[in-house]
């Protein structure tokens, strides 16, 4: 279905590789059903980017398994700083900063960096002989937001200019009512 859709890249949420862990963050018993869709997308060269969410004393120590696992995968691994959400127990301890991440891959591995693109909100590298690569998004230790130009449309119809943003732009209701959604859109940017 993805492939008849023209879909090229998936974006896939993946903050450990142990399953018990994966249980414990996402209260599901999931884990090996995501691995296997991982590996599907693979097999029919659709991209994929995993993104890891990294905190510290839960799963930081898990990071060089993340990059052992771009060897022989064409995946992009992005480690994501740790960011405030309501509900998400955030706290700066937690924090496993941009520096942080280098560190722990550069103790193993040869990084080196790659180009980056206006807008990137990601810092992007590679290393010598690996399929795959991985970048950084460090929205707490070197924020992007004087160049991003990412709009968000979340699972439920909302436009979120900014995932720091308290407000949201309804379109789902507009679209179901038949109404032009493109005066929202421009509202909201």
């Amino acid at each position: 279905t993805l492939l008849k859709a023209g879909i090229k890249t998936v974006n896939i949420s993946l903050d450990t590789l142990q399953p018990e862990k994966f249980l414990l963050i996402t209260r599901r018993d999931l884990f090996h059903q995501v691995r296997s869709n991982i590996e599907l997308l693979l097999q029919h060269k659709i991209g994929v980017k995993i993104n890891m969410v990294v905190m510290k004393g839960l799963n930081d120590v898990e990071i060089k398994d993340f990059i052992d696992w771009t060897k022989h995968n064409p995946l992009q691994i992005r480690f994501i700083e740790f960011m405030p959400f309501s509900g998400n127990k955030w706290t700066s301890n937690k924090m496993f900063s941009l520096e942080e991440i280098l560190a722990s891959i550069a103790r193993d591995f040869t990084v080196l960096p790659v180009k980056v693109e206006p807008h990137d909100t990601a810092k992007h590298f590679m290393i010598p002989g690996h399929e795959g690569s991985f970048a950084i998004i460090s929205t707490m230790t070197a924020p992007f937001c004087s160049t991003c130009n990412r709009m968000r449309l979340t699972a439920d119809g909302k436009l979120k200019n900014c995932l720091f943003s308290d407000g949201e732009t309804d379109l789902l209701t507009a679209l179901r009512n038949q109404e032009d959604v493109l005066p929202l859109i421009k509202s909201s940017i």
